[in-house]
């Protein structure tokens, strides 16, 4: 919807360019060729110039936001910088045929005859009237929507005005010449012509500069600095990235395309990427509306990480799944035990190939690792089945029993059994939710419903399990 309501705009913004270029011109011309001055018809000149611009124009933007298709995956907003390249031969064209004719005034003395008349005065001013208006709406359309080709026709209609005052000036020195009998200004009107090329060429030189720069994908100049610092400083500030790498902008037609480079941790979720990725994409949005964004995230290791995380890092880094992971450390030197999991199919000799190239790019990756032991578990690639029993009155009052010996421990609910844990079928696993105080540490947390599980199992060798949920005091659903 609101891509349909750019192209209506802008279309109804050349549609009445071509109809103001029309009009000007027509009157351009024929005044010029009542009166004989040059600078008239010079006018006339650089008016068809800005007809065919907005004929173009006219024809551009309705092709330009066409959606992306199979041939043109970026769209077709490069038509509006062509057309503007065409624009620009015709503006060149139009200063070597006005700087001659003056120039050939001047040098053979080729006097003119001028006849006296209002109307060139009164089309000029109304000229400039016509001009001031269109360039100014176009020029708003044309920000608003980003379009180069309305820019372009913003900027001839703005250059008219200027040129259609040197006329003007041109044009009242001459006849003030022959009435005054002074021959010197009777070359204001070619002078008149070389200003009006004078301005085309120094417009010409700057449309052609941007028309090259969008061609070549060059930055655009609203995004090369005030835009840039603020999209660099508004990623930087995401939570997770680490630093802000490459970012390029360009712009096709009235599109951005933003392709940029983030660093961010490497024992990142994929969630947590994804996440981030999101958040800079609306970044990149909120300064440059619309923008296709485009972001390689790259993993990078954080000066915060600690040795759980460079060895959880590496892991990671091979696909696989570690857990338990212990380091303590004796004399300066590196202590790791951990769990891997590895398919419950595959044969041992496979497994120990795996855990060995595991181990070796762990003590690459740090060197202060004297020892490295891997205990290697099968991980279940099937649902076991397994009973709900009643738990038994006995066995639940000894639970809460084996929980009383740990201060730490407030209560014990939802308790529940079932059988056939593990694939035994006479194997039990009690189940259960354990109260501790909020602010209890997680490593204290771990120790206390360790020694729980295990005091229990001690008493109660049929028990193959205790699966124990802590929660904190202040959970209501106890």
């Amino acid at each position: 919807m609101r891509q349909s309501q750019s192209t209506a705009a802008k279309q109804s913004a050349a549609q009445s360019s071509v109809l103001a270029a029309l009009g000007i011109t027509l009157l351009k011309l024929l005044t010029g060729i009542l009166t004989g001055s040059l600078g008239m018809l010079s006018e006339a000149a650089h008016s068809f110039i800005d007809l065919i611009a907005a004929g173009i124009t006219l024809l551009t933007v309705r092709v330009a936001d066409r959606p992306a298709d199979e041939e043109h995956n970026y769209g077709h907003g490069k038509l509006e910088n062509l057309s503007a390249a065409f624009e620009t031969v015709l503006m060149v064209a139009s200063c070597v045929w006005i700087a001659r004719e003056a120039i050939g005034r001047i040098v053979h003395h080729r006097h003119l005859d001028l006849r006296w008349s209002v109307w060139p005065f009164v089309v000029l001013l109304l000229s400039i009237a016509v001009d001031y208006t269109r360039s100014r709406a176009l020029h708003r359309v044309a920000q608003q929507h980003r379009s180069d080709a309305l820019e372009a026709d913003a900027i001839h209609f703005g250059t008219d005005i200027w040129s259609s005052a040197a006329v003007f000036f041109g044009l009242l020195a001459a006849f003030a010449g022959a009435r005054l009998h002074i021959s010197a200004l009777e070359y204001a009107d070619p002078v008149a012509a070389l200003v009006v090329a004078a301005i085309i060429l120094r417009v010409t030189w700057r449309l052609a500069r941007q028309t090259v720069d969008s061609l070549l994908d060059a930055t655009p100049p609203e995004v090369r600095e005030q835009v840039s610092r603020e999209l660099v400083r508004d990623l930087a500030a995401i939570g997770g990235v680490l630093s802000v790498g490459r970012v390029r902008v360009r712009r096709s037609g009235s599109n951005y395309f933003v392709d940029l480079t983030l660093s961010l941790p490497r024992n990142l979720t994929f969630q947590r990427s994804e996440q981030i990725t999101f958040a800079a994409t609306e970044a990149v949005q909120r300064l440059l509306p619309g923008a296709d964004v485009v972001i390689h995230t790259v993993p990078t290791a954080s000066l915060g990480e600690s040795v759980f995380d460079r060895i959880r890092a590496v892991a990671a880094r091979s696909n696989l799944a570690i857990h338990d992971v212990s380091v303590q450390q004796h004399n300066g030197a590196l202590h790791v035990e951990l769990h891997l999991e590895v398919p419950e199919m595959m044969p041992l000799r496979e497994a120990h190939e795996i855990v060995t190239a595991l181990e070796t790019e762990m003590r690459s990756e740090i060197p202060g690792i004297a020892t490295l032991l891997t205990h290697i578990e099968s991980e279940p690639a099937t649902i076991a089945n397994s009973a709900q029993i009643d738990p038994s009155a006995n066995l639940e009052h000894q639970l809460r029993k084996t929980a009383s010996h740990f201060p730490e421990i407030l209560d014990i609910h939802e308790i529940s059994l079932t059988r056939g844990h593990g694939g035994a079928a006479n194997s039990v696993q009690v189940n259960c939710h354990c109260t501790l105080p909020d602010d209890l540490p997680m490593e204290a947390v771990h120790e206390v419903i360790t020694n729980f599980e295990s005091e229990f199992r001690l008493d109660h060798p049929q028990v193959a399990r205790v699966f124990i949920h802590p929660e904190p005091a202040t959970d209501n659903r106890r």
